[in-house]
């Protein structure tokens, strides 16, 4: 991590402190002047600028010079002390100074005067012309590559070029995030649900799926191309663009070396492969921002619908329910009327409908054309009980028998299997062979049962007792047919 991300910056300070209305004030006359190509101001134009506004009426010359002097500690301003028009030696000795704003300061400004533009909602805008801007120049570099034009391109070009790729891929990615993310904010989810979003809705949903199209047809041609331009082939123009920046005469020293540009100019190549092909099989940002597009075109064709249904529950039935009327009164035979009742407004005299599983899928199919199905109706009592016919107890002895003698014959093999591996009282686990895996559960459950008693000691299923006892501190290894285990230095002895 680089150790500058870990220091504060305190060109920031002047944004929060206690009197951050008269620094602010004064740090954004400087950068508008800046902006106005005028480098340096001197104090005086500084306070007449200032006593223009209500807040500043009993602002004082001696206070603007502290609050200079304070900027100038918080790296805000620079000083420069003016020696060219002194008249007398008084004034020279007053140290008469010039302020320039620091690039720090014009950066933070710039960003605060942005901010202060946007309000409280997301910007942004999903321009489709964007992603043809971005093929043409990737396509730009990818023939020059392909027709071995690249050494006859100046430096300068390929690094306007490189410049023009990425000023696009900036602009796709921060304007769709800032829209996509306007969308979903919280402030135009309630303006939605207004009767006034049905004005918007089709111009909106026409604008989000323009851009769905250009950016289907537009993205397939530069993954395409992406996948094409290997590492070796964008080499020597990353390599030109390093080269053009590393020209630039700079008065300070460049700490980065070549092989450090050459190398975070391929991470940020490989930022833009990434961002549309994606990375290690994962879904590409291009994908993710096609769903959240096509989901806020979906979102908001569920919002118009319900407020379609909202306003038509609120209009008058009278002409329908006046219709209905007309057709009744021309019907003669009741049975007729009784039908039409039916498919107007339902059954009567019918509660519920249950049907068992469909028998087909077709959604065309009445519900008359099914066969019944027949349900046995229980009664609501509490007291109702199913009659069940009582059954003759039948007699498990014999299996019980056979079971238990199975059990105890599996036990008298175990037990003499035990007795092979004991060596006089006690069984030492360093010099056990690989042993089945049914005496390894039984020697670790007993090793198990005695450790969890203070005295190391515990009553085993024979009924005799053993003592488990740790010969030393090393490691040794007892091996079975199901695997190799890494224990203490046990042994078990039988008392």
């Amino acid at each position: 991590m680089d150790q500058s991300i870990l220091k504060p910056i305190v060109e920031a300070t002047y944004l929060t402190t206690e009197n951050a209305w008269r620094y602010r004030a004064i740090l954004r006359y400087f950068y508008e002047q800046h902006e106005k190509m005028r480098q340096y101001l001197f104090p005086e134009e500084v306070f007449a600028h200032l006593k223009e506004y209500e807040p500043f009426r009993d602002y004082t010359l001696e206070m603007l010079t502290s609050d200079l002097e304070q900027l100038v500690k918080w790296k805000n301003l620079i000083a420069r002390q003016e020696t060219g028009k002194v008249r007398t030696i008084e004034e020279f000795k007053k140290k008469r100074f010039r302020y320039q704003c620091s690039p720090y300061t014009v950066e933070i400004e710039r960003m605060v005067n942005s901010l202060e533009k946007m309000g409280d909602s997301f910007g942004g805008s999903l321009e489709k012309t964007l992603f043809d801007r971005l093929y043409e120049s990737i396509k730009k570099v990818f023939e020059l590559i392909k027709q071995s034009k690249l050494q006859m391109t100046s430096d300068e070009e390929c690094y306007r070029m490189w410049e023009d790729i990425f000023d696009y891929f900036k602009k796709i990615i921060q304007n769709s995030a800032d829209y996509i993310a306007y969308l979903n904010s919280e402030n135009i989810e309630e303006r939605m649900m207004t009767e006034a979003f049905l004005a918007y809705k089709d111009a909106l949903t026409k604008y989000l799926r323009d851009f769905i199209i250009s950016l289907q047809k537009t993205s397939l041609q530069i993954e395409l191309l992406l996948e094409d331009m290997t590492p070796n082939m964008v080499q020597p123009f990353v390599t030109k663009v390093v080269h053009y920046k590393q020209n630039i005469p700079r008065l300070e020293d460049i700490a980065q070396t070549t092989d450090d540009l050459i190398k975070d100019h391929f991470e940020t190549w490989w930022s833009l492969k990434e961002w549309f092909l994606g990375r290690n099989g994962n879904e590409s940002e291009l994908s993710m921002l096609q769903n959240k597009t096509n989901e806020t075109i979906r979102r908001m064709t569920r919002f118009a619908q319900r407020l379609g249904e909202r306003h038509h529950n609120f209009r008058s039935r009278k002409k329908d329910y006046l219709h209905l009327a007309e057709w009744f009164s021309r019907m003669d035979d009741v049975k007729d009327a009784h039908k039409l009742s039916a498919t107007v407004f339902g059954v009567f005299h019918t509660k519920h409908l249950f049907a068992d599983i469909k028998s087909t899928e077709d959604i065309y199919r009445d519900i008359w054309e099914e066969a019944p199905t027949e349900l046995t109706i229980k009664p609501r009592v509490r007291h109702y009980r199913e009659k069940t016919k009582p059954s003759a107890l039948q007699d498990h002895k014999l299996e019980k028998e056979m079971m238990m003698n199975q059990y105890l014959q599996e036990k008298e093999k175990e037990q003499e299997m035990i007795r092979q591996y004991m060596n006089g009282n006690k069984i030492v686990f360093r010099e056990l062979p690989t042993i089945d895996a049914n005496i390894r559960k039984t020697l670790l459950s007993w090793l198990g049962k005695a450790m969890a008693n203070k005295d190391y000691t515990a009553k085993i299923e024979t009924g005799k007792k053993i003592k488990v006892k740790k010969v030393d501190d090393s490691t040794i290894t007892l091996r079975s047919e199901d695997g190799v285990l890494q224990m203490p230095n046990f042994e078990i002895h039988f008392t």
